[in-house]
């Protein structure tokens, strides 16, 4: 099978980019805007700062320690001969393994750490060990599948642990400047590139991610069969191949339709939106218009009717999929961490691709809200599932349900090294550069205390971001003329901003660009409305119509039963809109790392626990005398769970 729209013939020749960086496009990449390299965009202080920080110390070590007594190393142990044994854990164990090596590639990139270098260097070990000599490399299939390749892709995930080793393999190689893991994945992809594709194995894996891998590492080494087989990957699905070969329902595999004629995210949500960002890399490596306005609907479509309001994606625990349009139901939301980690590298990509704001704003709204919650202030324990209703007395059926609170571990563990990953390279998503008509540009697009080096300018930022909105953008080395570019929400209706001391004109939802001879020492401000705003959902969400959400800033707020008073259940908390408007927000240091916390006026549901399950329906009361408020303090959503566990809400209904 080949592609329908094939773009641009590449030049030959090597592509490796000298970007350190999660993804980093060649130079002949059709891309508006350029990644920064971690080492160039820096966060030194402030709220990312030190989630970063504990990532490093707590997340990364304990992780380590995990992937020995889960069996993931022992795995690979197992098949390399050393050890003895059966294979234990899910089929797709070698994936954990992979995501940890990433986040430690990634975070030696930030900054060196001896001990997390001689982790990787032990664990590569044993990886190359496990290879076998034709480059074939899946522990659990060698161990259980007696020899037994690809017999079982739909469920198998080989070719998914495999994208997971390409990824870890730049990221080392980047992070580390050492070739040991890259030569192992070099030697897979070349396996792979030898029995699939056109007029070999024409078949794909269930679950995406090899695509976004191959495509990373054609740029590190300038392969360009890499780039050819996730072409074919990408432009093989959605034509019956899992059906035919297997049996197997479709929609779920996002195999119902091609890439290129969906209109909006189907089926496993992380499957699902690994595969739009593997596309949207191919996208701008060919140069192919065609797939890019298809992932631009596809994107839209998400966005427009199957994302939550803190941009967990996923409403389904049937399968962990999406739903239908408008399915977002608050207390039986799936949005997993790895969707929410998929979403962001989905949209990151098509913000390099096309330079418009609105991806870099749900990036903010997802990391902030669907990614922050999975994992605890201490960093070490997580949520695979994200609800955004507890509901009071709740039973823990499954280890996944929020109800059993954040855990150390999952037999399923995707999430928590998706987690280490994405805050070891989250200084990637702060910052681009481009070079349009010749005068170099510098775009921030998340807020963070730092310092950002790219087309010959060095700024320094200056924010309590999330908790205040003012961002202070210092120039400290300009190349002369350059243009400065500092994204305003599109929530930020009413943003000032001021440019040496003037004030300039801001647009909610787009970018200042200020483009001037820069000198040392020039200042740029941007100040953000941080007013409490209540957000309402288009109607045709059912399980949350009447209801009101609570923002702050990028933040969305929840109400925990550990802050409501006694006689009053989370359950029962009804709110006036008026009354929320002149919420009173309050900095914490003294709480949960420090918060802002908003007051809430609030007012217990009148008879809601007397009278029948079903009751006539009245006219609407009017307020009564016993319809007193109450005033209570709501925290920042991903913060919820970190004292005790207890009922909590997202949505309030309207009183």
């Amino acid at each position: 099978m080949t592609s329908t729209t094939a773009g641009p013939d590449l030049a030959p020749g090597p592509a490796t980019s000298p970007v350190t960086a999660p993804a980093a496009p060649t130079a002949r990449a059709a891309l508006l805007l350029h990644p920064v390299p971690l080492g160039a965009s820096r966060s030194t202080g402030g709220f990312w700062f030190e989630r970063m920080q504990i990532n490093r110390r707590q997340a990364i070590r304990t992780g380590y320690d995990k992937l020995q007594t889960a069996g993931n190393l022992r795995n690979l142990r197992i098949a390399a001969g050393v050890e003895q044994g059966e294979a234990t854990g899910p089929i797709f164990m070698d994936s954990d393994v992979y995501k940890w090596l990433e986040a430690a590639g990634w975070e030696h990139a930030r900054e060196p750490d001896p001990q997390i270098l001689g982790w990787i260097r032990e664990i590569t070990a044993v990886v190359a060990a496990a290879q076998a000599a034709d480059g074939y490399l899946d522990s659990v299939q060698q161990v259980r599948g007696q020899g037994a390749r690809y017999t079982d892709l739909h469920w198998s995930h080989e070719h998914y642990c495999a994208g997971h080793l390409f990824q870890a393999a730049v990221a080392v190689h980047r992070g580390t400047g050492e070739t040991g893991l890259l030569d192992i994945a070099v030697k897979l992809a070349d396996h792979l590139v030898a029995t699939f594709g056109p007029g070999r194995t024409e078949e794909v894996d269930g679950h995406p991610v090899v695509e976004m891998g191959l495509v990373e590492l054609f740029r590190e080494t300038g392969n360009r069969a890499y780039l050819d087989l996730a072409r074919w990957f990408v432009d093989a699905r959605g034509h019956d191949i899992i059906r035919t070969r297997h049996g197997a329902e479709p929609t779920y595999f996002s195999d119902r339709l091609p890439v290129r004629e969906t209109t909006s995210p189907e089926g496993h949500a992380v499957r699902a939106i690994y595969l739009t960002a593997g596309a949207a890399d191919l996208a701008a490596e060919t140069g192919d218009v065609e797939l890019l306005d298809a992932l631009v609907r596809q994107w839209e479509g998400m966005l427009s009717s199957k994302t939550y309001v803190t941009g967990g994606i996923g409403s389904r625990w049937d399968w962990e999929q999406f739903g239908d349009h408008y399915e977002l139901g608050p207390d039986r939301a799936y949005a997993e961490t790895c969707a929410a980690i998929a979403s962001v590298q989905w949209s990151w990509r098509m913000l390099l691709a096309t330079g418009e704001a609105r991806y870099a704003d749900l990036v903010e709204r997802t990391l902030f809200n669907a990614f922050l919650p999975g994992v605890s202030l201490a960093g070490t324990e997580y949520f695979y599932v994200n609800a955004l209703q507890l509901r009071h007395d709740a039973h823990a059926e499954e280890e996944r349900s929020v109800a059993h609170g954040r855990r150390p571990w999952f037999d399923c563990a995707c999430c928590p090294p998706n987690i280490m990953r994405t805050l070891s390279q989250l200084d990637a998503y702060v910052a681009t550069s481009s070079d349009r008509d010749g005068v170099a540009g510098v775009q921030l697009h998340q807020f963070t205390t730092g310092e950002v080096q790219a087309g010959g300018a060095r700024v320094r930022v200056d924010t309590d971001y999330p908790w205040d909105g003012t961002v202070r953008v210092e120039v400290l080395e300009s190349p002369g003329e350059f243009e400065l570019a500092l994204r305003v929400p599109g929530w930020a209706e009413g943003a000032v901003a001021t440019v040496v001391g003037e004030p300039v004109p801001t647009t909610a939802g787009d970018y200042l660009r200020v483009r001037r001879a820069f000198s040392v020492g020039d200042v740029v401000e941007l100040v953000l409305p941080m007013t409490v705003r209540i957000v309402e959902a288009d109607p045709r969400v059912d399980a949350v119509r009447g209801c009101v959400v609570v923002e702050r800033g990028p933040l969305v707020y929840a109400v925990e039963q550990v802050d409501l008073p006694d006689g009053l259940v989370a359950d029962d908390v009804r709110v006036r809109v008026a009354e929320l408007r002149d919420a009173r927000a309050e900095h914490r240091s003294d709480l949960l790392d420090g918060v802002t916390v908003l007051h809430l006026p609030v007012h217990a549901a009148v008879g809601a626990a007397a009278g029948p399950l079903y009751r006539p329906a009245g006219d609407d009361p009017a307020p009564q005398a016993e319809d007193t408020v109450q005033v209570v303090p709501s925290v920042p959503y991903y913060a919820w769970a970190n004292r005790e566990l207890g009922a909590m809400r997202v949505w309030l209904p309207r009183a």
